[in-house]
């Protein structure tokens, strides 16, 4: 079926203890130079200001609707209750802290537009900001005349989604269809990207657009920071069972070699984190893709006998990346 001239894009926007950028978020939806946008916001059970500053925004745009939970339910459940409202042909994830460029739904529009139905996902290049808006860096590496240093993939990416994280959630677009398919986010997970691509990336292609339309905000205790915790980590819990789910979708060699990558990566995290008891988990799993390396039998002993490796890792990641996890 055609996409029609400006088909509805419902942009779910979601709010946990945003205070200092939920206002810049919101700006940069109503801004969009895109005329058919859908804003459902969801604030999850923010202890801060958030709630208010999202009211009073919605009485200057009361066509915008707003979703307050009374307790934290995490950003996959939370994303579910705005989602089963969503109206849109297209949805975006976005959350309280990020940003879009003034042109960004309509670039995406168009991108769905220019291909064919197969393709469920358009993402792009982001722009990193730090706390104060400050600019760090694009996701993707760039050369000085702006040219991207390494080929980003798109169409059908699935090996490349099971492998290693290859997009930046945000700049995402996703057709309403795919979501209905896989029932939304998997409410049981702690996180939603990794167990997103590998669901959706084995049925419909993703088409990248060679573009910053998005800016990312990096802050020091943001979601991706938990996979660092140490002890009892349940973004680890929950990538665990995305990659059994990925390993049951698998259907080649070449597959499961690609999962190999992601599973010894999380292997050693959970090392370095001492959750010993995911080190023997995800040792069993990679075992099954036929892909184990001498290197993988050390970690499991080293797992076995609770070694204490975090202090050595915290060091580790302060000399090479000049900052504490």
């Amino acid at each position: 079926m055609a996409v029609s001239r400006n088909p509805l894009v419902t942009v779910i926007c979601l709010c946990f203890n945003h205070e200092k950028f939920v206002l810049e978020s919101l700006q940069s939806i109503i801004s969009q130079s895109y005329p058919n946008i859908e804003l459902i916001i969801v604030d999850d059970g923010s202890h801060d200001n958030s709630p208010k500053i999202i009211k009073k925004f919605t009485e200057d745009y009361p066509q915008v609707k707003f979703k307050k939970l009374p307790k934290n339910k995490g950003n996959c459940a939370a994303f579910n209750v705005a989602f089963r409202e969503a109206k849109g042909e297209f949805i975006i994830d976005l959350a309280a802290d990020d940003k879009l460029l003034a042109h960004a739904i309509s670039t995406q529009v168009k991108a769905f537009k220019s291909n064919s139905t197969e393709y469920g996902v358009v993402f792009s290049d982001a722009e990193l900001i730090d706390e104060n808006s400050k600019s760090i860096k694009t996701f993707y590496n760039r050369d000085k005349n702006g040219k991207l240093i390494s080929e980003v993939p798109s169409g059908e990416i699935y090996n490349h989604l099971i492998r290693k994280m290859v997009i930046c959630s945000p700049t995402m677009m996703m057709r309403k269809k795919v979501l209905d398919e896989l029932g939304g986010y998997d409410e049981s997970l702690s996180y939603e990207d990794y167990d997103f691509w590998v669901r959706s990336g084995r049925n419909h292609k993703y088409h990248f657009i060679n573009e910053v339309l998005i800016q990312k905000r990096v802050i020091s205790n943001s979601s991706t920071s938990h996979f660092y915790k140490k002890r009892n980590n349940r973004h680890l819990h929950s990538t665990l069972r995305v990659c059994y789910k990925a390993f049951d979708l698998n259907k080649t060699k070449k597959e499961n070699h690609a999962l190999a990558v992601s599973i010894r990566y999380h292997l050693k995290l959970s090392l370095f984190t001492e959750n010993f008891p995911l080190v023997v988990k995800f040792f069993k799993l990679l075992k099954q893709t036929d892909d184990l390396k001498i290197k993988d039998r050390i970690i499991l002993f080293l797992g076995r006998i609770k070694f204490p490796a975090n202090g050595f890792y915290r060091f580790y990641f302060k000399l090479k990346y000049g900052k504490k996890i």
